[in-house]
């Protein structure tokens, strides 16, 4: 999309030398762009709630929002906004604008206190500022307390954060789109195409968009030399480290060889940064580092200790009052769906309308979880989800309501009643739980849910049993804002067509 704002020609000189830096200053223009709107969003809101119909800001209403628009870009600078790195499904970011959002709206309520001006001669008084040496600051930062309505604060922080989530999931896009042109993204390598290199290779292909483009491994077995590996070339042993960086431009390297001994791996850190290349090394307790730890020292040694997870009731009470309000609006909502679905079912193939099938719940519990039946009923037994919308199995009718995941919908009923969570990890089967080990039981300690992490990601369309990474992430990461997170990323998903087969 981007790339066709420029010629051809001007697309390596211009975009690829410095995409990260005209990225960032168009990402902080856009920013206050959508800030700015937010204001005026929330001041027409006022004021036709007021009874006064729409009308352009009054000007004593241009201070507060001069004051919205700096607070705001200043804390999105500090909460690390405009970090040019992104994650892989841009949940991070929209975590992050969430808690950036109320921390503005918390210092400018202060600043309208702070900065008041009781004379309404447009200056701060130094009574007001107390703590500094001046008698007046500009009129256009000045706060006339009296005159502007509290209620127009809070309407333009919660316009501010969709606005702003809303343009940065468009950046996001476009990013994506300059990275399959080639470019933007990065070069990288990895060193050791062992299981732990193949499972970063798994990590960096599951979205190429990324923004990191692998170019090979590189790997000291002599019986894996100039093969490939699902696709991805071998290039030499180690001692080809310097060559590969600088004729490949590599700009990131990989140390994924945790079971080489330490000074083979401080040696190839060494060269690396030794050339100016970024260094991310997968340490050898990687598993245990997937989950919350904190880095103690015992002197000069230091010591990683993992996080006890602590049931916080107040999640508890938040995540279910959310539970039970979003249930019943959407089960309100859903009322034509429950009218029509259930006829064009009965039309389409003989059988139930619900297709009804015990899965495994929170702390191994099973529960019988519904949905429309969208597979011939001879067929609906325990086995492995269809992989594709050929799979006979599958009804003609039921093609649809998978792709839209509107056989979902029933599943609103096992929220109300408790055994589900609208956000959490899909309940599975009990053959395929059976299977799990003990690192993969760790996604039984929380509900499961109608969405989640896998359900928005990239890897949607493969089984849920071969990416429990991103439920064990969401396990142990969960919070009342990541739920939020991914509801609102939810829709994206189904318009992008990411429903099940």
């Amino acid at each position: 999309m981007l790339a066709r704002l420029l010629p051809a020609s001007d697309h390596p000189v211009i975009l690829r030398r410095h995409f990260e830096r005209l990225f960032l200053l168009a990402q902080l223009l856009v920013d206050g762009g959508a800030v700015a709107a937010a204001c005026l969003a929330g001041f027409l809101l006022t004021q036709v709630l007021g009874g006064y119909g729409p009308r352009w800001p009054r000007p004593e209403y241009h201070p507060l929002f001069t004051w919205v628009v700096i607070v705001t870009i200043a804390t999105f600078a500090v909460t690390g906004m405009y970090s040019t790195r992104k994650s892989l499904l841009n949940v991070v970011e929209f975590e992050r604008l969430g808690r950036s959002t109320l921390v503005a709206l918390v210092l400018v309520s202060a600043l309208t206190f702070l900065l008041r001006d009781p004379t309404g001669a447009g200056g701060v008084s130094q009574d007001a500022l107390g703590f500094m040496d001046l008698r007046k600051v500009p009129a256009l930062f000045a706060l006339e307390q009296d005159k502007f309505s509290r209620g127009t604060l809070f309407f333009v922080f919660g316009f501010l954060f969709f606005f702003v989530a809303a343009e940065r999931f468009v950046f996001f896009k476009i990013i994506q789109s300059a990275h399959r042109r080639g470019i933007g993204h990065h070069h990288v390598l990895i060193v050791g195409a062992g299981p732990t290199g193949q499972k970063v290779r798994e990590k960096l292909l599951v979205s190429p968009t990324i923004g990191w483009s692998l170019r090979g491994y590189l790997d000291d077995s002599p019986e894996i030399q100039g093969q490939r590996i699902d696709g991805v070339p071998v290039l030499g042993t180690v001692d080809r480290l310097d060559e590969c960086i600088s004729q490949l431009k590599v700009r990131t390297v990989f140390v994924a060889m945790p079971e080489s001994d330490e000074a083979r791996i401080l040696e190839v850190s060494r060269r690396s940064r030794g050339l100016g290349v970024e260094v991310c090394i997968v340490p050898r307790l990687w598993h245990v580092l997937s989950y919350p730890v904190q880095i103690d020292r015992l002197d000069s040694i230091p010591l990683i200790v993992p996080q006890r997870s602590v049931e916080r009731w107040t999640l508890a009470v938040a995540k279910r009052a959310l539970d039970i309000a979003g249930a019943v609006c959407g089960l309100l909502l859903a009322a034509p769906i429950f009218a029509v679905v259930p006829i064009l079912i009965r039309r389409d193939s003989p059988g139930p309308v619900f297709f009804r099938q015990q899965r495994i719940g929170k702390d191994g519990r099973p529960f019988e979880m519904l949905k429309f039946r969208t597979m011939r009923a001879e067929m609906s037994g325990d086995a492995l989800k269809p992989q594709d919308s050929s799979d006979p199995r599958i009804t003609r009718l039921g093609r649809w309501l998978r792709r839209t995941s509107i056989d979902e919908v029933p599943q609103l009923w096992n929220v109300l009643t408790g055994d589900m969570s609208l956000v959490g990890p899909r309940p599975e089967m009990s053959f395929i739980v059976n299977q799990y080990s003990e690192h993969d039981r760790a996604r039984l300690s929380v509900k499961p849910g109608i969405t989640g992490l896998w359900q928005i990601s990239y890897a949607r369309l493969r089984p849920i049993h071969a990416n429990l990474d991103y439920d064990l992430y969401y396990v142990e990461h969960q919070s009342f804002l990541l739920d939020l997170v991914i509801l609102f990323l939810t829709p994206f998903a189904l318009v992008k067509g990411t429903g099940a087969h």
